[in-house]
């Protein structure tokens, strides 16, 4: 109960500094909707349809009615809901994360378990290399090199846009939606599967050479449940880790639909920033904020499951 009073508290931390962020920014909302030639009526009548016209707690009020039922009023940019909006985008956003995340995570976790079994060999080495070069380059240029080398010098993927134009019919609409998210695809997981290959390799390090270790090894134990004793006992961190990146890779779909122009929710951020479109700016944030305490929340009760020590509070030493 604590930890979700905590989580309730923490949001509305963040509806409250997401509403006055927006309102504190040079120009105000009204910069965008409102231009120098309306007259004095289409002016007043513009800000009247946005609420803008209203006390500040009013305005205060409204705002988090409609966060927490995530009504997120109109676009000023597209004179559409925000909801709308972000409803069309979100299959392309989920597609191309929730793919690439699990294929660098997954590949990430096996390499990770080679590599600390395989102490001192080249396969070690080429682990903490490859994780060193992955954290060393933006994730920019490297998106930007696959664009140039597979899809203008050698065209094996399109260059931009999350589907062709005229969109196919059946199935080969899906294949072309695999087609367009390829590239992007592969540019993440290269991307990320080298730090997660290097966390988990740290871990099964340390996990291989506690003694609960040496004594399975010594009543004779298979290799594979050897590694699975040590690979359950580090479960927690990795949990952790899990559910803490996936805010983080959200926030970075705005460099990756950008340099490839998906129709996606990074993009739309980026769009609603530049263009001061307020309504869709804050849907945004919320959301990201939302998902993080959401993903905190979720790994705290994952805690109880995987480790049964924190049912009781007892101490992991």
């Amino acid at each position: 109960m604590k930890r979700v009073l905590g989580s309730i508290l923490v949001l509305l931390a963040i509806v409250v500094l997401n509403f006055i962020l927006f309102r504190i920014v040079p120009g105000g909302p009204t910069l965008t909707i409102l231009d120098p030639k309306f007259s004095p009526e289409a002016k007043a009548k513009l800000i009247a349809q946005w609420g803008l016209d209203r006390p500040m707690h009013e305005q205060f009020i409204v705002y988090v009615k409609n966060m927490l039922t995530f009504d997120f009023g109109v676009s000023f940019l597209s004179s559409r809901p925000v909801w709308d909006e972000i409803r069309s985008r979100l299959p392309n956003t989920v597609l191309l994360l929730g793919t690439s995340f699990v294929l660098s995570a997954a590949l990430g976790i096996w390499v990770g378990i080679k590599a600390a079994l395989a102490r001192g060999t080249l396969l070690e080495r080429a682990v903490l290399l490859g994780g060193a070069v992955s954290f060393s380059f933006p994730s920019f240029f490297v998106q930007l090199v696959l664009l140039m080398l597979f899809a203008s010098f050698i065209p094996l993927f399109p260059l931009r846009g999350s589907i062709s134009i005229p969109p196919p019919v059946g199935v080969a609409l899906i294949f072309d939606r695999i087609w367009h998210l390829a590239l992007p695809v592969i540019s993440l997981t290269i991307l990320s599967f080298g730090g997660w290959a290097l966390y988990i390799r740290n871990l099964m390090v340390k996990a291989l050479g506690e003694d609960y270790i040496l004594m399975a090894r010594a009543k004779g134990f298979s290799q594979r449940r050897v590694v699975w004793h040590a690979f359950r006992s580090v479960l927690t961190p990795i949990i952790t880790i899990l559910l803490l990146a996936l805010p983080g890779i959200v926030s970075g779909a705005v460099i990756t639909e950008t340099v490839f122009s998906l129709h996606g929710i990074g993009r739309f951020l980026i769009e609603s920033i530049s263009g001061s479109d307020y309504p869709a700016s804050e849907a945004s944030f919320f959301l990201l904020g939302f998902l993080t305490v959401a993903c905190n929340l979720i790994a705290d009760f994952l805690y109880i499951i995987v480790d049964p020590r924190a049912r009781t509070g007892r101490s992991s030493q």
